[in-house]
């Protein structure tokens, strides 16, 4: 097979004709670091090679992009990257930059749990959830959350307090409250025992 022609492209890409039909865009240093042109000669193991050091390449840019926005997880970073450039440059580019430092799954955790639960104030089981869902264990999420020892009756009242203050006056506004809480992960006995503090209704 005969590259006949390498035409560059946006985000660094070239994009590679072989025997004069477009075969596939591939990362340009990549490209050139391989040693090849137009003209060169290429085999199926050679355009193979290519492509998977083009992937780990721009999986590893794609990465950095992505831990500049906000930190991520493992977990995160992993299925932005999988679908577009497979699961062994994805797992590559993830080491790279766990090894460097910058995906810390640990201190996410960490910060992610003061998050839900000083600022959102979710309640224990929703946080337990969000960490999980972001690629931490559960034994990791309960042992953080059970440093910052959160008080569910207290968050309710800080969150009726602020968010909800406005609903407390109204019946069906406070249905709403205790359905939202509810989808906090809160239980009835707890939303009640708040809620009791500002209205004499009984929701349990």
């Amino acid at each position: 097979m005969l590259i006949t022609a390498a035409e560059p492209r946006k985000k660094s890409l070239t994009a590679l004709y072989i025997d004069g039909e477009y075969a596939v865009s591939v990362d340009t240093m990549t490209f050139m670091a391989a040693g090849k042109k137009v003209g060169s000669e290429i085999t199926d193991e050679d355009l193979y090679d290519l492509i998977e050091k083009s992937n780990i390449s721009r999986a590893k840019e794609k990465a950095l992009c992505l831990i500049e926005y906000r930190a991520r997880t493992h977990k995160e970073i992993m299925d932005k990257l999988v679908p577009l450039y497979g699961e062994k440059a994805a797992e590559l580019a993830v080491e790279r930059l766990e090894q460097l430092g910058l995906i810390n799954d640990e201190a996410f955790a960490q910060e992610y749990a003061d998050t839900l639960i000083n600022k959102k104030h979710f309640s224990y089981q929703r946080a337990v959830y969000e960490l999980i869902r972001k690629g931490i264990n559960k034994d990791t999420a309960e042992e953080i959350l059970d440093e910052l020892e959160p008080d569910a009756v207290e968050q309710i009242r800080t969150l009726l307090e602020t968010k909800y203050a406005r609903r407390l006056n109204d019946e069906k506004a406070r249905a709403r409250t205790v359905n939202s809480l509810k989808t906090m992960g809160y239980r009835w006995s707890d939303i009640n025992e708040a809620m009791s503090e500002y209205i004499d209704d009984d929701y349990g």
